[in-house]
């Protein structure tokens, strides 16, 4: 039987959702939906204010139910929007309340932390586990045929951390951004895609590259 509300797996980025079917979700399931929806598209496209509003509204839902296990999965939702935009910080939601955590939730925070111990790599999500796997190998990593944009991005900045994103990378990663209007990670990669132009002495991307970074500055300021 569906249950009326799943937390999503992983592959999903821990995204909150509720089936169609069965019984009415509880009050506190849609507020936490909705509310996370809310602060990781904020955070992704450079509001950072509505983000913290609606993260703090996702926590308030969510302690209401004394579950540390699902505030756990939140704060690591939280923790991947940031590093799909390449603010590879700790995350010290996550980290406080770890002990608490599911083993799979405490694999994809190291995963997204760049020290993953090959033996969870089993723990992650079919299409993050895959990535996880090539780089453990030392071998190709293959990041496009993951389909969530989301999920790209923070493929390819796990990658990127490793030291091992190549230019199609870090192409693939500014277009899942720029197909969702996404700001933050948008600016970030085509940074990225910057520096790269600069360093191989490509003068031309570089100068198109500008132009790009500044028309979404531009448009962020109005």
């Amino acid at each position: 039987m569906k249950q009326p509300f799943l937390w999503v797996s992983l592959a999903a980025l821990v995204a909150l959702s509720a089936c169609t079917s069965g019984p009415r979700p509880a009050d506190w399931q849609l507020d936490a939906k909705s509310a996370m929806e809310r602060s990781v598209s904020a955070y992704l496209q450079g509001n950072s204010g509505l983000e913290a509003l609606e993260f703090a509204r996702t926590r308030t839902a969510i302690a209401s139910t004394g579950r540390l296990d699902l505030l756990a999965k939140v704060e690591l939702l939280h923790c991947a929007s940031h590093v799909a935009s390449l603010v590879l910080t700790p995350c010290d939601g996550f980290e406080k309340i770890r002990l608490d955590a599911q083993p799979e939730d405490r694999a994809y925070a190291d995963y997204l932390a760049g020290r993953l111990n090959p033996q969870d790599a089993s723990l992650l999500p079919p299409e993050q586990r895959a990535v996880a796997t090539s780089l453990i190998g030392s071998n190709d990593v293959e990041i496009a045929a993951i389909k969530d944009p989301l999920s790209q991005l923070v493929a390819v900045a796990v990658v990127f951390q490793a030291g091992r994103a190549s230019p199609a990378h870090i192409s693939l990663a500014v277009n899942a951004a720029s197909s969702q209007g996404w700001r933050r990670p948008l600016l970030a990669w085509l940074g990225v895609e910057l520096a790269l132009a600069q360093k191989g002495g490509d003068s031309v991307k570089a100068t198109s590259l500008e132009r790009r970074i500044a028309l979404v500055q531009a448009d962020a300021s109005k």
